[in-house]
């Protein structure tokens, strides 16, 4: 789903308290967010050269904020998502409020799709966090699939306010 580097790619590693994640951006935008042990991270070939988060200072703050509880949505550049469907579970997946979620059913009932294919486009999603995939739980209300791990999944859903702080739920 991640299209080979380019001259223009280019990643680096940003410490949080989720993790150290790999952000890898071209000249169109953030091109993708990657947790430790992250089920769909491509090859690192496809990520170019190393930069040094300098480069990425805008993600930085960004997620940093994100994570300290300070920002609800992001302002970033996206890189173009890599077909029209993907580009549509975009759109859906950022439509969720923050703090809020929906069952794999309900995004496929609003998109005219099977649940199945919602959670197919939604492990694929290469832009993690910033394109809130996490806010999509089963149909009972569980935690199920999550690329960067269901602990994380928890976290994310915690510091949203859309899951309390207490026992974990799968």
């Amino acid at each position: 789903m991640f299209a080979p580097a380019t001259s223009s790619t280019r990643h680096a590693f940003v410490d949080t308290d989720v993790g150290t994640l790999t952000v890898v951006r071209d000249d169109d935008g953030l091109a993708g967010v990657y947790f430790p042990g992250h089920w769909t991270k491509p090859k690192p070939a496809v990520f170019g050269e190393r930069s040094t988060t300098r480069d990425f200072a805008e993600v930085v703050e960004q997620l940093h904020e994100y994570l300290s509880g300070q920002r609800h949505t992001f302002e970033l550049p996206l890189a173009p998502a890599p077909s029209q469907r993907a580009e549509r579970m975009r759109a859906a997946l950022c439509a969720l409020p923050y703090g809020t979620t929906a069952s794999y059913g309900e995004l496929a009932r609003s998109m005219g799709i099977t649940a199945r294919e919602v959670g197919a486009l939604n492990a694929h999603n290469p832009v993690s966090i910033v394109v809130p995939c996490h806010r999509v739980i089963g149909a009972d209300g569980k935690l199920v699939g999550y690329a960067g791990g269901l602990e994380r999944k928890q976290h994310l859903l915690v510091l949203e306010g859309a899951l309390p702080a207490t026992p974990t739920l799968w």
